[in-house]
């Protein structure tokens, strides 16, 4: 039972601070550390640790902990992650609809829901857009417009200067 903690200890540290794209590489920067690890046990390690695959900076799929940081922690990222993904927002009546890349709206999705923003209820999120639905207290139009501010876009969508 050592063995596994001591393992899954090492696969946290390498997943926050590795992009691992595939089970391969997950074996293999164990190996680099002095873990053999059968494909197998990767596996179940992964799903154990709720290693998630997500987007990465240049846009492959690497691995990620999908754990619930608190929303203090979690307000900090949503502005790196809107920033990241947000190409456009839009507005109607109490929803705010945002536009990403390809296959990039689940983890804008998922930074809003941690952050707990007030006045937001949930999100749903397709392949690349993202519908954040608020309190009726709270308009649309204003919700759009502080993501967008969040995101660095100018009020016609385009990113800010640097």
């Amino acid at each position: 039972m050592a063995d596994k903690r001591r393992r899954q200890q090492l696969l946290r540290e390498l997943i926050t601070s590795t992009d691992l794209g595939s089970q391969a590489e997950v074996r293999a920067a164990l190996a680099d550390r002095g873990l053999d690890a059968h494909q197998a046990t990767v596996s179940r390690d992964l799903d154990e640790l709720g290693a998630i695959k997500v987007r990465g900076a240049d846009g492959a799929l690497v691995y990620r902990l999908a754990v619930d940081p608190g929303p203090g922690s979690a307000r900090g990222r949503l502005d790196e992650t809107l920033r990241q993904f947000v190409v456009s927002v839009a507005s109607s009546g109490n929803l705010a609809v945002l536009r990403t890349p390809p296959a990039c709206a689940h983890p804008v999705a998922s930074a809003i829901d941690l952050a707990e923003l007030d006045g937001v209820l949930a999100t749903v999120s397709g392949d690349d857009t993202v519908l954040v639905v608020a309190a009726e207290t709270l308009p649309g139009t204003e919700l759009a417009a502080q993501l967008r501010r969040r995101a660095g876009l100018t009020p016609t969508g385009e990113h800010s200067p640097a």
